[in-house]
């Protein structure tokens, strides 16, 4: 494959790629701040793994319902419009933190959690068909993997805040002297003064973090924000769907990264009870995420130079083949071996939201905005697979060793889910390849 020679970003507009591309680490805080909260739930709350993994639900729902809406939006107006409004929902989600901790009660916090990602929805939406205007059409996926490279570093200081604010300050991982959690064998009333402090203790971050995307909101406000009149023209709902459902590696892109976000969240959500269940208590755990992130970041900027060279659909399917075999390797090692086989699956996945994403829209003009809307669409992919791994998870009990499936603990056995994923996006990127889609 030739190098590319084309600029990804001209220097005229390098100050507005840069405040949009700080988004991407934005809503990554969002992501991962979020991430640990499904065991941090579960402790606090009493509840059993699948009521846990409603957390995922609802952020990722979130995506599900406004995609469309969102695409609309900046149909009818613009992708500064967009953006702003995006910025306003995620606001109003993390500051409704502060009701949902007082009245303590798990549905608000779903709420609160189910408005953020409304915002969430808004920005991806507008974001990334943004990033990939901003240029050349042969730097697009480069460009769009380049702004995304930031999307872990806001993630890895939502893993930061998320252990030294949220998850070391938590009365509920207390054990005893002999190791066991104290909180559970607590009388209610003791129980219930935890609670409340555990709940503020999660409550206060998505609070600044509301006040900081209000600052974003009027920043973003203030800037002259180019606008391109091709991409942002106001385009027939209906016959921009059409137009791009006559293509296979559109839509065979919305079912792939629909099995990506699955696999992605999943592997980051129960990397906590994965090193639980070897008896590395969340506030321990957290690191191991952490080095996940870090591996990811290294993968993305390795990828995005590689992508120079290599034809993205050839990569996609190369990174796949590598997290599928981590992947298996989770499932047939226990111990930290196990672990450690979890957190390298974070460096194969690091390219392929974006790759996905940029292979996908490649070619498709005005029609972009709606196909950006489906696209951030199949993030709900990260709302059922976790349920679905919750599901696995409580086959034995609410534990996450109770049976064996296979000669293999239930929680190394419920990563089968990411390991058909990985399977799924391999073949999208073998298909493009090939040229076997178009």
């Amino acid at each position: 494959m030739a190098r590319t020679t084309a600029l990804m970003v001209s220097g005229k507009i390098l100050l507005p790629f840069l405040l949009i591309t700080s988004l991407f680490a934005l809503w990554g805080f969002a992501n991962d701040i979020t991430n640990p909260m499904v065991s941090a739930f579960k402790k606090i709350l009493e509840l059993n793994n699948f009521q846990a993994s409603l957390v995922q639900l609802a952020f990722y729902g979130g995506y599900f319902t406004m995609a469309i809406p969102a695409a609309i939006f900046v149909n009818w107006f613009s992708y500064k419009k967009g953006i702003l409004l995006g910025l306003a929902l995620y606001a109003c989600g993390a500051l409704l933190f502060y009701p949902a901790a007082a009245f303590q009660e798990y549905n608000y916090f779903l709420a609160a959690l189910y408005i953020l990602t409304f915002g969430l929805a808004f920005l991806e939406t507008t974001a990334n068909p943004y990033i990939l205007s901003m240029g050349a059409e042969e730097t697009a996926t480069q460009r769009l993997n380049l702004a995304q490279a930031f999307n872990p570093l806001g993630a890895l200081g939502g893993l930061i805040v998320a252990q030294n604010f949220i998850l070391n300050a938590l009365k509920t991982d207390d054990l005893d002297e002999e190791g066991n959690l104290i909180y559970s064998t607590l009388p209610e009333e003791a129980r219930e003064n935890i609670r409340t402090s555990d709940l503020e203790v999660i409550r206060d971050p998505y609070i600044f973090l509301g006040l900081v995307v209000v600052l974003f909101f009027v920043v973003i406000l203030l800037v002259k924000m180019p606008k391109n009149e091709n991409k942002e023209s106001n385009v027939p709902i209906i016959k921009s769907i059409k137009r791009l459902f006559k293509h296979p590696k559109f839509y065979g892109g919305v079912v792939a990264q629909a099995f990506y976000v699955g696999a992605q969240i999943m592997c980051w959500t129960y990397i906590y009870q994965y090193a639980e269940s070897i008896g590395i208590p969340n506030s321990t755990a957290v690191n191991y995420a952490i080095s996940a992130l870090v591996l990811f970041l290294i993968g993305r900027w390795i990828g995005t130079a590689l992508l120079r060279y290599i034809n993205a659909g050839k990569l996609l399917m190369v990174f796949a083949i590598g997290a599928m075999i981590c992947t298996i390797l989770t499932i047939c090692i226990t111990g930290p071996s196990g672990l450690y086989a979890l957190v390298a699956i974070s460096f194969f996945m690091s390219i392929m939201f974006p790759t996905i994403y940029g292979i996908a829209l490649e070619g498709r003009g005005e029609d972009a905005k709606f196909g950006a809307a489906f696209l951030v669409m199949a993030i709900v992919g990260g709302a059922l697979m976790p349920s679905l791994q919750g599901l696995l998870l409580d086959i034995g009990g609410p534990g996450y060793v109770d049976t064996t499936i296979l000669g293999v603990p239930e929680v190394n056995f419920s990563f089968i889910l990411p390991a058909i994923c990985f399977l799924v996006v391999g073949l999208y990127g073998r298909n493009v390849y090939k040229k076997r889609i178009n």
